[in-house]
């Protein structure tokens, strides 16, 4: 029974595969030829993604259908037999489906069984956003739409993939801990590797084929100075209501070079003063949303704001070599960078956060310690919270040995807020770097 309801899976696939080829989507009929591929794994998010797709694909039967039987009935044809077959398709598809969400399936893919319900949302979230901005898009944004077209559904596929094994990996707090850095750090890698190509005349690589300066403070002071141009705006603003402040930690790609800075510091680094990271970040902020309010009024031309704008930016990345490297923490993400600071801001309206249970924490400060964003002073720690410098990068976390630092979400169990948060950080973080470029 088993052997033939897995073959009935494949079969299932395959159909669904052969539907795209006809509607001459080869790379999605390649992508779904695959993705049974993945039911050999034995574990229990790939059991999951299947069943999805075959009850997705049970309603595109059903939607196929009904547009065939509409044609075959305004040419004056027989449709009968047409529609027994699709309606056969369905069943199929459906049956298989909610066979592999039944308990029989579940006990033989049995790997993996703590993360599936994780990994099986980010692969559908990530593969759900693809899909979205690439069918929205007015330009190819998926780099394989641009050098081969059709196959965005390949690259949907191994993006979302990632996004399922990227949760997979942060749900354990260790691994987390020493996996986020080089995730941020291929993320950035992949950017800014972008942007070269872009500038040595490939412009496929970049978004729209225009240049824009890779310095994160434009987000806010760019479309003031320009009286257009919020997409990144929007973009900021949106993940930030998902995720809170965790832009700063997992998805800024100018970050991720402070993160390596800071890193080739102490590594046991002491935390900033709570002044320092509220003044310097408040008075940059100031300086350039003003500076560029300012020059927009007084007609200043667009190059010499762009030349101001690198400026500032050279002196941020001069903050990082000297600073950040030096004391061992993230002083250009905590003490100097004005999105860092709307980031903590508008977090706060979010309810995500890291709790500190004082019932079973000793003050050992191994939190501290861990910390590269000067959040977690002895007073925040006997206070239970983090300080507003916090981007739950979950480092504190992993680096607790008595399991006394948790996600936060009200409603949810300890578990529940990590498993949720991350599966939302593997997502946005897979479906930027497939997305993300100037």
């Amino acid at each position: 029974m088993t052997t033939l309801m897995l073959t009935l899976a494949v079969l299932g696939h395959l159909l669904l595969a052969a539907h795209a080829l006809r509607r001459g989507e080869w790379a999605l009929c390649a992508a779904l030829v695959a993705l049974p591929l993945l039911l050999l794994t034995r574990r229990g998010a790939a059991r999951l993604i299947a069943a999805c797709v075959l009850v997705l694909g049970a309603l595109l039967w059903v939607d196929a259908g009904l547009g065939f039987v509409r044609l075959r009935l305004a040419l004056g044809q027989d449709w009968l037999r047409l529609a027994l077959i699709l309606a056969s398709l369905t069943l199929l598809s459906l049956g298989v489906g909610l066979w592999l969400l039944g308990q029989r399936a579940q006990m033989l893919f049995s790997r993996g069984r703590a993360q599936e319900i994780p990994q099986a949302v980010a692969f559908g979230l990530t593969a759900g956003l693809l899909y979205m901005a690439r069918s929205k898009a007015s330009v190819p944004l998926l780099l394989a739409d641009r050098f081969l077209p059709g196959s965005g559904w390949l690259e949907m596929l191994a993006l979302s993939l990632y996004a399922a094994w990227l949760v997979g990996a942060f749900l354990d707090p260790e691994r987390h801990k020493k996996l986020r850095p080089c995730v941020w750090a291929l993320f950035s890698a992949v950017f800014f590797g972008q942007l070269v190509l872009g500038l040595l005349g490939l412009q496929d690589f970049l978004m729209t084929g225009r240049l824009h300066l890779p310095v994160p403070a434009l987000i806010a002071a760019g479309p003031i100075f320009r009286g257009s141009g919020l997409f990144m705006a929007i973009l900021f603003s949106a993940t930030v209501l998902f995720v809170g402040p965790a832009w700063c930690s997992h998805l800024c790609y100018i970050g991720a070079w402070d993160d390596a800075c800071s890193r080739l510091g102490p590594n046991r680094p002491e935390p900033l003063p709570a002044r320092w990271t509220l003044c310097g970040r408040a008075t940059t902020l100031a300086l350039t949303c003003g500076g560029a309010l300012a020059l927009r009024l007084l007609g200043v031309e667009t190059l010499t704001a762009v030349w101001l704008a690198a400026g500032f930016g050279l002196v941020g990345v001069g903050v990082m070599l000297l600073v950040s490297r030096r004391l061992g923490v993230m002083a250009h993400c905590t003490a100097f960078c004005p999105i860092g600071l709307l980031g903590n801001l508008l977090g706060r309206l979010i309810p995500w956060r890291v709790r500190i249970d004082r019932d079973t924490c000793t003050r050992c400060r191994s939190c501290s310690r861990a910390c590269r964003y000067s959040a977690l002073s002895a007073a925040d720690i006997e206070a239970g919270t983090p300080a507003l410098s916090c981007t739950l990068c979950g480092d504190c976390i992993g680096a607790c040995p008595h399991d006394s630092m948790h996600y936060h979400f009200p409603g949810l169990s300890n578990a529940a807020a990590r498993a949720t948060f991350l599966t939302l950080i593997a997502t946005l973080s897979a479906t930027f770097l497939g997305v993300a470029r100037l």
